[in-house]
């Protein structure tokens, strides 16, 4: 990609009569709905122009902190599971696996770390609200996992994650996906950040990088890019049509980056032609507004009924 114009930086959303925003770092813990759902519309008309937006204090360091650790665990384990032929890998893992150094684990619901992640983005940070303004309520969830890419795994290829006008029809205009990237500890220059070019989410952007004459490299080369140097705890939803790429992790302190991420497809949207990372058997079991109310429910009773028949579907 061209130039580096320097760090993904957090949108600010201008609401009225409010001086922080929400989320984990802001002076009250009270989360306020009609902020978070200002704050959203702000950020979903980012996500329109650019395809990416950063979003602050998603998660609590705790937190963060939390899920890293059960997420370095799990790994482990489901390593053990899999090269053990105790269970398949693609109930563990999805196909990233093969990337030298790079890892996507699948996360399961049923586990309080991942439980305490969700109901901190999904029900208290403005990351619901901004899905809802862009795709409705209806999205389903269609992944939900920790991208871990360890010291010495190499830069990924410049690449959209779904093409854009593979839907053809009236839906070729249309969004597919859009990924939360949530980050579990301070992501360094070095640690292999994520690299976007904001406003590549578009048919001409696509047009170019199919080009199979100069018209790519020139669109690379030209087109400046930025860099998820993401805090703990902060987050960058992407559409999935902007062209992006891993880059290199060479972390001196031998630092492994990991990121929670969930993605939210668009409804209208059969098949995004880009298979999900997510369990196989949590396929089509919630939506943005399912999720949403049953963290709530769990929050206030202490269980929910869709968490735990999701939780006793996995293997």
């Amino acid at each position: 990609a061209g130039a580096v114009k320097g760090p993904l930086e957090a949108n600010v959303a201008k609401v009225k009569g409010v001086g922080a925003s929400g989320g984990f770092g802001a002076k009250s813990k009270k989360v306020d709905a009609k902020v978070l759902a200002a704050e959203g519309k702000s950020h979903a008309a980012v996500l329109r122009k650019e395809g990416v937006v950063r979003i602050d204090n998603v998660l609590s360091a705790g937190t963060a902190d939390l899920v890293r650790e059960y997420a370095m665990s799990l790994r482990k384990e489901a390593l053990e599971e899999v090269e053990a032929g105790s269970i398949g890998q693609i109930y563990r893992f999805a196909d990233v696996l093969l990337k030298t150094n790079r890892c996507d684990l699948l996360m399961p619901i049923g586990a309080d770390a991942v439980h305490q992640a969700l109901d901190e983005a999904v029900r208290k940070s403005a990351i619901a609200p901004t899905i809802k303004a862009l795709l409705g309520d209806a999205a389903p969830l269609y992944e939900l996992s920790c991208l871990i890419s360890d010291p010495g795994s190499q830069r990924q290829t410049v690449h959209p994650d779904t093409p854009y006008g593979a839907q053809g029809g009236l839906a070729a205009d249309e969004p597919v996906l859009y990924t939360c990237f949530i980050a579990l500890q301070d992501i360094t220059l070095d640690m292999g950040p994520t690299l976007w070019i904001p406003g590549s989410n578009t048919q001409e952007s696509h047009e170019r990088f199919g080009d199979k004459g100069g018209a790519k490299d020139e669109l690379l080369r030209s087109t400046p890019s930025v860099l998820g140097t993401l805090p703990k705890g902060c987050c960058a939803i992407f559409d999935s049509r902007t062209l992006h790429c891993g880059t290199a992790n060479r972390s001196e302190g031998g630092i492994s980056r990991a990121l929670f991420y969930l993605s939210f497809k668009n409804p209208k949207i059969g098949n995004p032609g880009n298979p999900g990372s997510i369990r196989p058997e949590m396929i089509n079991r919630l939506t943005l507004k399912s999720l949403r109310e049953a963290l709530t429910e769990l929050d206030k009773k202490g269980s929910s009924e869709l968490l735990v028949e999701v939780a006793g579907s996995l293997h």
